[in-house]
């Protein structure tokens, strides 16, 4: 019994190691990704209790085993990139964009390379419409400035404020594509809670290539110590059954 629990817990070490990479794999391969918050796989770990009866815990000892709980989205602030493009948005704090999904649904993001649509509303690419206030921001040219506040003024003075959502560094999200994402908390900015809206620059990802690649050379390393433990232990098994067929 203690050869297979060895087995398994073998093998579960190396579904870890490979969702790890997978996340990873993906995290890098958005270093590039305005506003991209990378992906962090969470373990957790469950008692013996859970695979053996309490009647063998006293022969057989306790252990721990660690699978895979979920993968979090980092929320952590990314660094800017100072362009001077009046397109060019980034913010600095935690809320977020309001994007108007073409499927109709409103997502939030920190990709703040806007452009303007062929009727002059302002849009993420191919996202959806940034959305104010008042709903889709309509600025009809690019004669327009976004003060720190988030207050969009033209010649007419105010004509709307950019919609963003509180959404806290710890909290659970949604992703939807790669940059956007849906949050269901409390969405209004506690009190003392600040933030700067940043004309001219767009935050980039909060992806450290060198740290993810430190990472996954350790979690390749991992991968394959567990490999071949797997093997030993599966050379072990095939071992014990030609001896009890012998018997």
């Amino acid at each position: 019994k203690n050869m297979n629990r060895g087995y398994y817990t073998a093998a579960q070490a190396m579904i870890n190691q490979q969702r790890i990479l997978d996340a990873i794999s993906n995290n890098v391969s958005n270093v590039n990704t305005a506003g991209y918050r990378k992906d962090e796989i969470v373990t957790n770990t469950f008692q013996e209790e859970l695979y053996l009866v309490n009647s063998r815990t006293e022969t057989s000892g306790t252990s721990y085993q660690t699978y895979v709980d979920t993968s979090k989205t980092n929320l952590e602030q990314g660094s800017l990139e100072y362009t001077g493009s009046r397109y060019d948005i980034a913010i600095y704090g935690n809320v977020y964009f309001n994007i108007k999904h073409e499927n109709g649904n409103v997502y939030q993001t920190r990709n703040g390379q806007f452009e303007l649509d062929d009727e002059g509303y302002l849009i993420l690419g191919r996202s959806g419409r940034v959305q104010g206030l008042n709903g889709d921001i309509y600025l009809g040219s690019d004669d327009f400035e976004i003060n720190d506040l988030g207050q969009i003024i033209t010649d007419e003075g105010v004509v709307d404020n950019l919609l963003l959502t509180y959404i806290p560094v710890n909290a659970n999200v949604d992703k939807f594509g790669e940059n956007l994402y849906t949050y269901l908390g409390e969405e209004t900015l506690p009190e003392g809670e600040t933030f700067t809206i940043i004309q001219g620059a767009f935050e980039k990802s909060n992806v450290d290539s060198v740290k993810e690649m430190t990472q996954a050379m350790e979690a390749q390393r991992m991968y394959e110590a567990s490999s071949k433990i797997l093997q030993y232990f599966d050379t072990l098994n095939r071992r014990s059954a030609q001896e009890i067929a012998q018997i």
